[in-house]
């Protein structure tokens, strides 16, 4: 069970992964179709190729943004979208066949079976998500919304989440939880963890880490001009490049700041979990390093892709560490 659980957690973290090279290399539109289960064959001869190219030339991104591509360029951004198509196929398929086994054996108990069974509700709706992100950049975008984006992103990260408590949930020896005293700082800690990265997805979303790529100054100040200029005065947070880029910078700060106050406030009171508090301090300013990092180099993949799977690991941290507010094992790994 626990080996099953770490294989589906990986093969969502590789997901997340691929998903960001798609996003950076500007691939999430090279198969514009859905076809769940002949789709998982990719074109095999060149007749195939050229079928498939021509799908890509009658949608918008390839008229006004790359009426030059060749098909060779074609097949590089086709791959990337392919493999993360391929990636969520085989997670279904790790997560059902396994499942059933484990079912028909009586080895999952209620309360078990109940957290199963919303990881595989979860990743059955990210599969519907997915395609409707990609349908938003067929007709009349040159990309792909960021709301849906960041739906779809942070699904996935909230589905890592469930199967990483699931994890937790069945593994080690029954202990009593510690003193319950720090326990809102570290939901809060996760919750802004959680937010940051679906704040990202909206940087990503509408390529705001392209712009104003220096530090700690944007635009020539710490709070730039014209955050506010689209009306109603909400849309800024979702459409402005300038306000989420931002926004993402402040929440940033914030992220850090709580952190490290929730790291003194754990070694204060002398408690167990203080270790855990300090790592994930330390994680949390080094993603912080990296993203400045990734910003005034303009993102190039390497470091974007550092960046998202430092995310992955700063998340994880933060939930392995609320979960020792909770004890370890609750999960029973048996009906009998």
């Amino acid at each position: 069970m626990r080996i099953w659980l770490v294989c589906l957690g990986l093969l969502v973290v590789a997901m997340i992964i691929v998903g960001g090279a798609t996003r950076l290399t500007d691939s999430g539109l090279s198969i514009t179709e859905w076809q769940l289960i002949t789709g998982i064959v990719p074109p095999v001869n060149e007749i195939q190729w050229q079928a498939a190219f021509a799908k890509y030339q009658q949608i918008p991104e390839f008229a006004l943004i790359n009426p030059d591509m060749t098909l060779a360029g074609f097949k590089l951004i086709y791959w990337w979208e392919w493999a993360h198509r391929f990636l969520g196929r085989i997670v279904g398929i790790v997560f059902v066949a396994p499942y059933l086994v484990f079912l028909l054996g009586r080895r999952i108990g209620p309360a078990l079976n109940v957290r199963l069974l919303i990881i595989l509700a979860m990743g059955g709706l990210q599969g519907g998500l997915g395609w409707f992100m990609v349908s938003s950049g067929l007709v009349d975008r040159v990309d792909v919304s960021q709301y849906r984006l960041a739906a779809h992103l942070g699904l996935a990260f909230l589905i890592l989440t469930v199967i990483a408590w699931t994890y937790l949930g069945v593994s080690g020896p029954p202990v009593d939880a510690p003193d319950g005293s720090g326990r809102g700082g570290a939901v809060l800690l996760t919750g802004l963890i959680f937010v940051q990265i679906v704040l990202g997805a909206l940087v990503a979303g509408t390529d705001a880490g392209f712009s104003h790529n220096s530090w700690p100054l944007m635009a020539g100040k710490i709070i730039p001009d014209d955050l506010f200029v689209m009306e109603p005065w909400w849309i800024n947070f979702f459409e402005n490049v300038r306000t989420v880029q931002f926004v993402h910078r402040m929440v940033a700060y914030l992220l850090v700041a709580t952190a490290c106050w929730h790291a003194v406030g754990r070694f204060r009171a002398n408690v167990k979990t203080a270790g855990k508090s300090l790592m994930l301090a330390g994680l949390v300013l080094f993603q912080a390093a990296i993203g400045i990092w990734t910003l005034v180099q303009v993102v190039p993949l390497s470091l974007g892709l550092l960046h998202q799977g430092m995310a992955i690991v700063v998340l994880l941290a933060a939930v392995i560490h609320l979960h020792g507010f909770y004890g370890q094992r609750d999960l029973r790994l048996s009906r009998d």
